[in-house]
């Protein structure tokens, strides 16, 4: 399997085969006893998948206007992955995309500074993709204002449709959108094009962010 949500599918199986491996256990899965926890965690792992796979679907329009689009991509020096990493067309910005399903029935707000689900915060998420893009400014040899974390939200209604937010060690922004705002936020981006310099950079990519 390559393209979105490879790994995270990849994983949920892998739960699922080790909860079902050794003759006893594939009775029970037959009986209907199998190992609930490792269910229920392939399930989570199920759900990422989809979403990862719908925002793949969602970004593969950019592609015409020039964009260059992975996903599922390993950062060095961490067991981490980035779920997807966009190239701009003027070949001068690097987009770092987390993707994320939440509860349908809560809304997605900013709750004094900090992004919330309902009750739950949900801010440490905001951060990691904020330290995802610090750190693949780095690896890129990139200014950090050369890198756009962004956290696309499924499921949940956000608040007017998108949110800024901040996290420590974070200057800019970290965009958290509902997926109907990503492209429109993405086209909004330079419009000039430079082929050869877009090219260049996705290729620096290619050579520094390895299939995860």
């Amino acid at each position: 399997m390559t393209g979105a949500g490879r790994s995270a599918a990849a994983r949920a199986a892998e739960l699922r085969a080790g909860a079902r491996r050794g003759l006893w256990r594939r009775l029970l899965a037959v009986l209907g006893f199998g190992n609930p926890s490792r269910s229920k965690e392939a399930d989570r792992w199920d759900i990422g998948a989809a979403a990862e796979q719908e925002t793949g679907r969602i970004l593969a329009g950019l592609e015409a206007a020039g964009w260059h689009i992975r996903h599922d991509l390993a950062l060095p020096g961490s067991r981490a992955n980035l779920d997807h990493v966009l190239v701009s067309p003027c070949g001068t910005a690097v987009v770092v995309l987390d993707t994320k399903r939440w509860h349908r029935g809560r809304t997605t707000a900013l709750v004094r500074g900090r992004v919330h689900c309902g009750r739950e915060d949900r801010h440490r998420q905001v951060e990691a993709v904020a330290s995802y893009a610090r750190r693949t400014a780095g690896v890129l040899g990139l200014p950090a204002g050369a890198v756009w974390p962004l956290l696309v939200v499924h499921g949940s209604p956000i608040v007017g449709g998108r949110l800024e937010a901040r996290a420590p060690g974070w200057d800019g922004v970290v965009h958290v959108l509902g997926p109907e705002w990503l492209v429109p936020t993405l086209a909004a981006a330079p419009r000039r094009r430079d082929p050869r310099r877009a090219a260049a950079l996705a290729a620096r990519v290619d050579e520094v962010l390895r299939p995860y």
